[in-house]
């Protein structure tokens, strides 16, 4: 299990603090005012409120967004509907949902919603083994996530719900590619795509990881040349990388993945010119300062001009009929990097611009052409691919840079292939002697100004293809008429409607393409005979701007209400899995700033913070099906409850930690949840009178010549509302949170033992016992509620006050701390909290083990660090 220090502690007090029955029925009221003891039964008390809050569905609605009040706009990523929640779900949505709960109480107007990305290949696949339609099976499954969802308390605004199948979700999807078509962000052309063979479907280049299928992690991706309809991705390539420095909230492991995924490189695209020929190479490079030491062009496989140098050569033909497979072999394999590098010379050479040298033109197998122009000139002596080709193939190594050293007569050669970037240029023409980067602002400026070559900025982020072979998604929105070429479906006949009874075979191109009354259509401009795109859209478009829709879910003129966007948006904490790093989270940050140029709305970026939360395993995997090690959370509600399932999900780890699942441990926090009711339960008595001198949510500071043991309970009430605040406010370690809550737990109980005596007020106890009930609130609603209730309390507790908390009573009267002789731990002395350096230094120095180290040795100074340390320097 990965738990922090506090975690393990908390852990201990699960099972050390819960007080046996002989110690819960000691009597620490008077004789007439007796507890009343009952059984915590989680079952007959999360049942009375959930049909109690199923009467109120406006309990969770956020004010309009016209509203005065400061909003907060906490989101869960939507799930698929598979058919149940798992516990890594119930993780998740209880850190989100705890967080909505808290800012409630904090006054805040909170938008916390819920929906369904509910197309996609599991629907149709349980078509095919269920005998069920897709619609069907969906919408089944989404009723009973929804159920679950509502039994774990989780408190989502339900009249917000967006199910991305239903038509009034994803015809504006289709509006959404008419735009795009409109502005040249859509487009058609026919290219390599990624095929997975289980999926029976094209895959953007994001969704194939190690060459392998996204979703079939054993499922091998192979290439096929297909025409698909992609979104220029790439226009906003810059923006995208230069927005990433703006998104401070976000995890730097994220931002860091996004960067290395849109690969910026700066450098020049040089011209080569095809000797004996008018055709011409372009290659990029970032080191153009090299280029006198290129020995060689070199082509992929597939670059257009290879047809024409290979020819008819029956040898070469067979060769690049080899590369070819070759490439793909490793390109499905995801080991394209690793791949034994081959390659041929075919007998053509190109025109170096900068010296006139002709240097041979080769086809290797490890360049492809998704990547720059296709084309690479190779500088074996400064590039370890480069060097790996030509020592294979003989090919000459010239070196044309060397370490600044040899400016000082230094004369041996450096090991090869050298690549650093400070470094000075040799053999190289009149550019000899120059730095690396004079250099290439020189040789750049001079390719330009000579016309073979320009600065150019290149990405590795590729245009998104969305086309999909399947039945269960958008249709896209296009006509292809024999007159009139590729049609668009005018906004007016939107949406185009995916029909319900089709047979889904899962054997490569869409079901839709043999529905003939779906295929043949009228032509909108001609009128003659047309036939309707077949193709559905990726998933990821339901999912790139679901969270705009939530702002007015049921409006049907539009796809969001602009006011309501401008209310509510930026998204202020959005919470989900880092696997949607480089897919989800680019797409819809990329369709953020689609629709702000579309007019829709102002912000350029969805999402202020994004908090990825650890996953949830067992057994020492991650949960799955597969692996046999799935825990139902209905089975955990069944036997412990709502709150104690809840409750360990946000205890057992930092949420941004792996969770180890332990049953047990459930097990543990519903002892802890029985404690503190059977707690309250005894004080009901008092709760009337302690009442009126509670006013308020606000901690209160007790009255003066309090007794030691009132002061150390109003102290560690101050203290535990100070840790749970800043947990929420800063770091999420809700696990420390309710370690703090059990701490005080223990401490009331303790209290008790000195009611009797006047020492401690049962007002007091009491009065504790209400701050207890509302820092619990967002961990166990259904608890917290019932003992808000049961301490005659009928306001609703969702929009209590968050209880303040008093610095000078939260801190320690005394504390321990350690003194130091030369850095080394030799004694401790307790001295009262905030004691001034003058008095610290004299009590250190007074101090019987230290005064001994000291003897005959001279102090230099003494260091000391408020409340922390002393540390004494001598000679």
């Amino acid at each position: 299990m990965f738990c922090d220090d506090a975690s393990l502690a908390a852990a201990k007090h699960v099972k050390s603090s819960i007080p046996m029955p002989n110690q819960e029925k000691t009597d620490v009221l008077n004789a007439t005012e007796q507890p009343r003891e009952q059984r915590y039964e989680p079952q007959r008390i999360e049942q009375k409120w959930y049909e109690r809050w199923q009467q109120q569905p406006e309990l969770y609605r956020a004010d309009p967004a016209a509203s005065a009040r400061k909003k907060y706009y906490v989101l869960e990523m939507l799930p698929y509907p598979s058919g149940a929640l798992h516990m890594g779900h119930v993780r998740n949505y209880s850190i989100g949902d705890a967080l909505a709960r808290y800012m409630w109480m904090k006054g805040y107007n909170v938008l916390h919603p819920m929906g369904w990305d509910a197309f996609g290949l599991p629907a149709e696949n349980a078509a095919l083994k269920n005998n069920t339609p897709p619609r069907e099976w969906t919408l089944n499954n989404i009723a009973n996530m929804k159920r679950q969802m509502k039994r774990l308390a989780f408190s989502y605004d339900w009249s917000t719900e967006v199910t991305t199948c239903l038509p009034d979700y994803y015809r504006w999807n289709q509006w959404f590619f008419l735009k795009f078509y409109e502005r040249g962000l859509a487009y058609r052309r026919k290219s390599k795509v990624n095929w997975c063979p289980e999926c029976a479907t094209v895959l953007a280049n994001e969704q194939v990881v190690d060459g392998c299928c996204w979703r079939h992690e054993e499922t091998k991706v192979e290439q096929r040349d297909l025409e698909q309809w992609f979104l220029r991705t790439t226009q906003y390539a810059e923006e995208l990388l230069r927005d990433l420095d703006k998104l401070e909230g976000w995890p730097e492991k994220v931002r860091t993945m996004q960067r290395n995924w849109i690969g910026r490189s700066e450098g020049a695209q040089i011209d080569f010119k095809v000797a004996d020929s008018d055709e011409k190479i372009t290659v990029f490079t970032t080191r153009i300062d090299t280029i006198f030491g290129a020995t060689s062009i070199q082509l992929a496989p597939e670059h257009p001009l290879v047809s024409k140098l290979v020819g008819n050569d029956p040898d070469l033909l067979s060769r690049l009929d080899e590369l070819v497979q070759e490439q793909r072999s490793a390109r499905e394999a995801g080991s394209l990097g690793e791949a034994e590098k081959r390659g041929f010379f075919t007998g053509s050479y190109a025109i170096n611009p900068f010296n006139q040298e002709r240097i041979p033109i080769w086809i290797a197998n490890y360049i492809v052409m998704e990547y720059g122009t296709g084309a690479i000139m190779s500088v074996p002596a400064h590039d370890e691919r480069d060097y790996e080709f030509a020592k294979k193939y003989d090919i000459e190594i010239r070196i044309v840079i060397l370490p600044r050293r040899h400016e000082q007569g230094e004369q041996q050669e450096p090991t090869l292939p050298y690549t650093a970037l400070d470094s000075l240029l040799i053999n190289s023409g009149e550019f000899s002697g120059l730095g690396n980067q004079e250099a290439i602002q020189r040789m750049t400026h001079s390719a330009d100004e000579k016309g073979f070559g320009k600065r150019t900025v290149t990405y590795r982020l590729r245009d998104w293809g969305i086309s999909r072979q399947r039945y269960w998604g958008t249709p896209i929105p296009v006509l292809y008429c024999e007159k009139c070429g590729i049609v668009p479906v005018p906004e007016k006949d939107l949406p185009v409607i995916l029909p319900e009874h089709v047979e889904i075979t899962l054997q490569g191109g869409s079901p839709l393409a043999n529905l003939p009354e779906f295929v043949n259509a009228k032509c909108p401009k001609c009128k003659g005979r047309a036939r309707r795109e077949t193709d559905t859209m990726d998933t990821f478009v339901d999912s790139s701007w679901y969270f705009y829709r939530y702002t007015n879910a049921k409006l049907s003129t539009a796809p969001v209400d602009t006011a309501a966007v401008d209310y509510w948006f930026p998204i202020d904490q959005y919470i989900g899995g880092v696997e949607h790093a480089i897919l989800h989270l680019i797409y819809s940050r990329f369709w953020t700033k689609a629709m702000r140029d579309l007019g829709l709305l102002k912000n350029s970026e969805p999402v202020e913070r994004l908090f990825t939360q650890g996953m949830v395993i067992k057994n020492g995997a991650k949960m799955s099906k597969n692996k046999g090690n799935v825990v139902s959370p209905d089975d955990m509600v069944g036997r412990y409850g709502a709150d104690s399932t809840r409750v360990y999900a946000l205890f057992a780890a930092p949420p941004d930690r792996d969770l180890e699942w332990q049953e047990n441990g459930v097990e543990g926090v519903s002892r802890f949840l029985a404690k503190v009711y059977r707690l309250v339960m005894r004080h009901t008595v008092l709760s009337d009178k302690a009442r009126s001198s509670a006013a308020g949510r606000v901690v209160r500071s007790a009255a003066p010549r309090v007794s030691p043991a009132a002061r150390d309970l109003e102290r560690k009430l101050h203290q535990t509302v100070r840790r749970v605040s800043s947990d929420f406010e800063g770091r999420w370690h809700f696990n420390t949170s309710i370690a703090a809550i059990m701490e005080l737990v223990n401490a009331i109980t303790a209290a008790e033992a000195h009611v009797a005596s006047g020492a401690v007020p049962a007002q007091q106890i009491v009065s504790t016992l209400r701050m207890l009930v509302l820092m619990l609130a967002p961990f166990a609603p259904y608890l917290a509620n019932e003992m808000w209730e049961v301490l005659g309390e009928s306001s609703e507790l969702l929009r209590e006050t968050w209880p303040n908390f008093d610095p000078e009573l939260a801190r320690e009267e005394q504390i321990e701390i350690p003194i130091q002789v030369n850095g080394k731990n030799r004694s401790r002395i307790i001295v009262p909290a905030g004691l001034g350096d003058e008095e610290v230094r004299e009590r250190a120095s007074a101090d019987d083990k230290i005064r001994l180290l000291l003897e005959g040795k001279e102090p230099l100074k003494v260091i000391v660090v408020p409340d922390k340390l002393v540390n004494i320097v001598v000679r």
